[in-house]
């Protein structure tokens, strides 16, 4: 089966594993790596975006793995995590403005269904330039302020990255996401996530915040106000000063024309 006829066949099991290499690298793999992650959130905004503003008559899925394959070719890495050298929302949208939403060409977003599946092994080949594509304008909305992330939620979702501390990610189920609780707490990293609603709750104002973690997708209720700051010298922390457990807030901001 040459390369092809393997993309193809990714193409034709879009919710599900490809081939059984693709099915034996997935069982390897403990949950999605940080480009993975933020693809997957990017294309869930741009979905949201487009049904709350009524772009698409319903919720379209579109694909995660485009992106992947793509935003990662680019030369500029500039706008690239330099820490972990993997995409994140941000200059995953940033992507999109650029080559995509406002180029006078007419390219856009494939829906999941016409590209390959997450984490697919296989290379787009060379026709796949020729696959249907959903025609989209917008930009990229950045800010580091909770305050402003606040307005923007008033309008549609908002993606963010989410400080991850083990094992209380790992035993939050229904409770409140609070940070580090003990001394026995290790930090994880920063995971790709999406802000859907803030409510008060006894005096705290927490965000549900739909993140996929070990490959399992959750809504996961976050204290917006907890400040932290890593104190155990890891070189890994990109925590250097006091900080929320959300931070780096985004939205695309489609438009008709």
């Amino acid at each position: 089966m040459d390369m092809n006829q393997l993309f193809m066949l990714s193409m034709s099991r879009t919710r599900g594993l490809c081939h059984p290499d693709c099915e034996k690298a997935s069982s390897e793999q403990e949950d999605y790596d940080a480009s993975q992650h933020a693809a997957m959130v990017a294309v869930n905004l741009i979905s949201s975006a487009r049904v709350i503003f009524k772009l698409d008559s319903g919720y379209t899925e579109y694909s995660a793995q485009y992106l992947v394959d793509n935003a990662g070719k680019e030369d500029d890495q500039g706008e690239m995590d330099q820490q972990s050298s993997q995409l994140t929302i941000e200059n995953l949208l940033q992507y999109m403005e650029a080559n995509v939403w406002n180029k006078r060409e007419d390219k856009g977003l494939p829906r999941r269904e016409h590209w390959a599946h997450v984490g697919c092994t296989f290379k787009a080949p060379p026709f796949a330039c020729h696959i249907p594509r959903v025609p989209m304008k917008g930009e990229v909305v950045e800010t580091k302020s909770l305050d402003e992330a606040l307005k923007l939620l008033k309008q549609q979702p908002v993606g963010a990255r989410l400080h991850l501390f083990s094992p209380e990610i790992d035993r939050v189920g229904e409770g409140l996401y609070d940070g580090p609780s003990s001394n026995g707490s290790s930090y994880v990293g920063l995971r790709d996530a999406i802000i859907v609603a803030v409510d008060k709750s006894e005096g705290k104002f927490v965000a549900t915040v739909k993140i996929c973690y070990k490959k399992k997708t959750s809504f996961v209720k976050v204290c917006m106000r907890r400040m932290f700051v890593q104190l155990n010298g890891d070189e890994e922390s990109q925590v250097k000063e006091p900080t929320g457990l959300l931070v780096d807030f985004c939205i695309p901001r489609l438009s008709v024309n």
